[in-house]
């Protein structure tokens, strides 16, 4: 009795651990909730309206993609 209740935990935490992966598996395959091309505020617009727009990722000295944080963060003119 012992070895058949075994066997259907594994079972059921095999299966589990399936639907699992594949769930996440599914989720990174969906589109991204804020697109790069699409405006991500209003203060956008106004930005790109007055010439201050900066974009949301840069290249570093390297030619890796990275978040353009400065900027995105220091004050405007």
């Amino acid at each position: 009795m012992g070895c058949h209740r075994k066997r259907t935990i594994n079972y059921s935490l095999g299966v589990a651990v399936l639907c699992g992966t594949i769930g996440a598996a599914m989720a990174g395959c969906s589109k991204p909730l804020l697109s790069p091309t699409e405006e991500r505020s209003p203060f956008d617009r106004y930005d790109n309206v007055r010439g201050n727009y900066a974009p949301q990722y840069i290249e570093d000295q390297y030619g890796r993609r990275e978040p353009n944080l400065r900027g995105r963060l220091t004050p405007k003119e």
